[in-house]
């Protein structure tokens, strides 16, 4: 019996399990996941949390009731992976590997900033990436009565590269609904030369910024916090002050990844941007926000990821050579505030283009412009990722057709 070990049942690592547990004969093949974490994290909804556009019960389940029967599920800390001896120590056992899939995700780092955790945290800086950040900002918000709102992103790559511009949309949105957007001055902060991580959603849709008096400074690279003075300071001593400041801090890839010299500085695997097979070993897939690729670290990659993933491994197994068909393909909502939201979908080639999505002139969903069916579908996400995404089932008009079925004999490929 061969064994596929997949490290992290989040988004990737459930997808993956669901792929592949009836696509890899049951005979030949055991398949485990291991899961750091109790409890899964619908994590775009950690947006919502902090505007009580959500509630609690609806971005968190327990993880296990999402993976499929026939796979073994493990609970437990990863200490190390050990791939010169395809081996992965557990915090108390070891498991070897004739195909492992790395899918630990990523996580904020505010550490890496200076002064970030100083005594100002989650008192007056908040995060918005973690369930917890969320919860306390939505707490502060709650009772907040105005003053200097900066919205801050410290350097990419991120999850989500919109988020921080969508948190400063419904903030706006937020404070005008509690009658106070007058005593609110909004400030956006990136490192960017530019609000939106594409120069085309630049250029398209700086208006809304405008249009929502939202203040924004570019090319800041923060060296430190300083709470005492209540500012963010770069490295040019260029200081903006706050009373509220609302941060996206570093992100790397787990702390395994670095104990086991797998990654880069910031801990993300070296991965194959088109095959999604690790550089330094064969045997080594890797998926979602583990990836350096250059693609955007967000669900929506991770889901079509998942689908070539799928098919690289059945190849993988079989002697063939690899598919490079993942284009780092992603189609994202931005919600604008008001109940509307914009979408762009681009690839590593392919800036964000006008148009309708998923049918040409049909839509209904519009590409790089505000609308109501664009929200809507934001929301609907959230019932597709708990019932179709994580289950590995195919999402209509917007999913490839899977290349095998679980038919290995169908398969056209070169050895």
């Amino acid at each position: 019996m061969k064994n596929l070990v997949i490290l992290g049942a989040g988004t990737s690592g459930t997808m993956m399990a669901n792929h592949l547990v009836s696509k890899l004969p049951k005979k030949e093949w055991q398949i485990t996941i291991v899961d750091q974490y109790k409890t899964h994290y619908y994590q775009p909804g950690f947006l919502f949390l902090p505007f009580d556009i959500y509630t609690t019960k609806q971005v968190k389940k327990t993880g296990k009731k999402f993976i499929p029967k026939g796979v073994n599920y493990i609970q437990k800390k990863i200490d190390k992976i050990l791939p010169e001896g395809n081996k992965v120590e557990l915090e108390d056992e070891t498991l070897a590997y004739d195909i492992l899939i790395i899918a630990t995700g990523s996580k904020i780092a505010p550490e890496e900033t200076e002064g970030l955790l100083g005594p100002l945290w989650r008192k007056d800086i908040f995060d918005f990436y973690t369930y917890e950040g969320a919860l306390a900002l939505r707490d502060k918000l709650r009772e907040w009565k105005g003053g200097k709102l900066v919205v801050h992103l410290t350097e990419m790559p991120i999850k989500c590269p919109v988020a921080p511009l969508e948190f400063t949309f419904l903030a706006d949105s937020y404070f005008r609904k509690k009658g106070i957007r007058d005593k609110v001055d909004i400030t956006y902060v990136t490192p960017l030369s530019g609000a939106f991580t594409k120069p085309t959603c630049t250029k398209a849709l700086n208006y809304l910024l405008e249009e929502k008096q939202i203040n924004i400074e570019t090319d800041f690279a923060i060296e430190r916090v300083d709470n005492d003075k209540k500012t963010i300071i770069d490295f040019a001593d260029k200081e903006i002050p706050f009373d509220l400041l609302v941060t996206v801090p570093t992100n790397m890839g787990d702390a395994v990844i670095e104990r086991s010299g797998l990654g880069d500085d910031l801990n993300f695997v070296p991965t194959h941007k088109h095959t999604l097979q690790s550089k330094e070993h064969d045997n080594i897939f890797v998926i979602g926000d583990a990836t350096n690729v250059p693609a955007s670290k967000a669900g929506s990659v991770a889901h079509f990821e998942a689908e070539t993933l799928a098919d690289n491994i059945i190849l993988f197994t079989k002697g063939y050579k690899l598919k490079e068909e993942f284009d780092g393909h992603a189609n994202c909502f931005i919600e604008t505030g008001d109940n509307k939201a914009l979408l762009i979908d681009f690839n590593y080639e392919q800036e964000p283009v006008h148009g309708t999505f998923p049918f040409s002139k049909i839509g209904p969903l519009k590409l790089l412009k505000e609308s109501v069916f664009n929200h809507w579908g934001k929301l609907a996400f959230r019932w597709i990722y708990w019932n179709m995404l994580l289950k590995g089932i195919a999402i209509p008009f917007v999913s490839r057709n899977m290349s095998f079925k679980g038919k290995v004999f169908d398969i056209k490929a070169d050895k």
